[in-house]
């Protein structure tokens, strides 16, 4: 998805303890090379790595911020 000069720019949200936010559709490139595409208007990047979706996220990280909760 190339970008031109009349393109918005693409808004990105950075959450401390969650997904990262970005505004769609998107292409993401992983580690290997693979590109996985969304149309969607919003998808929810893992950070994780928890996600059995990755990298799209799962809200895997909830599971992760209760079980902090419990040790307290």
């Amino acid at each position: 998805m190339p970008n031109s000069p009349s393109d918005e720019p693409r808004r990105i949200k950075v959450q401390r303890q969650g997904p990262v936010l970005v505004e769609g559709p998107v292409e993401v490139e992983l580690e290997d090379g693979t590109v996985v595409a969304s149309d969607r208007f919003r998808v929810a990047l893992c950070t994780c790595r928890r996600s059995r979706r990755y990298p799209w996220c799962d809200t895997s990280h909830r599971d992760r911020a209760k079980d902090r909760a419990k040790d307290r």
